[in-house]
């Protein structure tokens, strides 16, 4: 609790502040106000803009011992979204698990064109490969009314994470979550059923690429969910695949990729059977997904 007060001993917002921001500048973290300001918010259990507003209140010294803890970890590259154990993602605030990626805003590209696939059709089927967080589906399903879907996870933590937050976003009647190593786990009639969108977030970042990545990846995010420790592109190799033969004719596919992956990416797309494949940039202009179409006649298969 914290409470005003004239006497300042050192453990006030303002000093405690000051001091997060610069340890974390010490440190050499970007961004060393905003993280100091979200991390001294939840330690101290009040608003941001109160810390500017009443620098002078008091903080409880159990408070004190946890805001201190936070920044040391901070200050050891420990992004602050682990630090909380959630990431706020699209409309929604995810809880995160030591087998989970932390949710990012170059990701939301893939929410947004789902929905724009999705949003005239009538209750429609979502598989989510590789569902982490269920950021992805649970994200898609909470802006697409009557919509229901399955996110399938290798790691028995991520999918226990991801069954925590539909419990938080009361959307356990829309999405189901399972171990599965892809699609093993689906039943044949919901292979038979098919979906009308597959999406997939998978490991794309190359073995090379892993050691010029910031020390919040390369140290706190699981290294399974980042790279195939090759070129990057082992999992469209299958995915292409397993993505045409569930979904259903007239129904998309949608894959987020590494920079430069669009071609590779949706070449493999059209060798599975898929048409139309298109590309779609994030807010930094790097193309972060390619999308494809299955018609009940695809590069000359035709789908009964």
């Amino acid at each position: 609790m914290v409470a005003s007060t004239s006497q300042h001993d050192g453990s006030t917002l303002g000093v405690l502040m000051a001091d997060g921001v610069s340890a974390l500048n010490a440190a050499g973290i970007e961004n060393a106000r905003m993280d100091a300001r979200i991390l001294l918010a939840r330690a101290a259990g009040v608003d941001g803009g109160r810390i500017t507003a009443w620098p002078e209140d008091d903080v409880a010294p159990e408070k004190v011992v946890v805001f201190r803890d936070m920044i040391a970890r901070r200050a050891r590259h420990e992004p602050v979204g682990r630090i909380l154990g959630e990431r706020d993602f699209w409309r929604h605030t995810f809880k995160l698990a030591p087998d989970t990626l932390e949710p990012r805003p170059d990701s939301e590209t893939l929410v947004e064109w789902a929905i724009d696939f999705l949003e005239d059709a009538d209750a429609p089927r979502i598989l989510d490969l590789g569902t982490g967080t269920g950021c992805l589906l649970l994200s898609a399903l909470g802006d697409l009314p009557g919509a229901t879907g399955i996110g399938l996870d290798i790691s028995e933590g991520a999918v226990d994470c991801a069954r925590e937050n539909a419990r938080a976003l009361d959307m356990t009647e829309q999405a189901e979550f399972r171990v599965s190593d892809w699609a093993r786990a689906l039943s044949d009639g919901e292979r038979a059923e098919g979906f009308d969108l597959v999406m997939s977030n998978p490991p794309y970042i190359t073995r090379d690429e892993m050691d010029m990545l910031s020390p919040e990846v390369q140290k706190f995010d699981p290294r399974r969910a980042l790279t195939d420790e090759g070129d990057g592109l082992a999992a469209y190799r299958i995915l292409a695949q397993v993505a045409f033969d569930l979904t259903k004719p007239a129904g998309f596919v949608i894959f987020e990729i590494g920079r430069g992956q669009e071609n590779d990416v949706g070449r493999m797309l059209v060798e599975a059977g898929f048409v139309g494949v298109e590309h779609r940039e994030d807010l930094g202009g790097i193309v972060r997904c390619v999308a494809a179409k299955k018609t009940r006649c695809s590069v000359g298969r035709c789908v009964i």
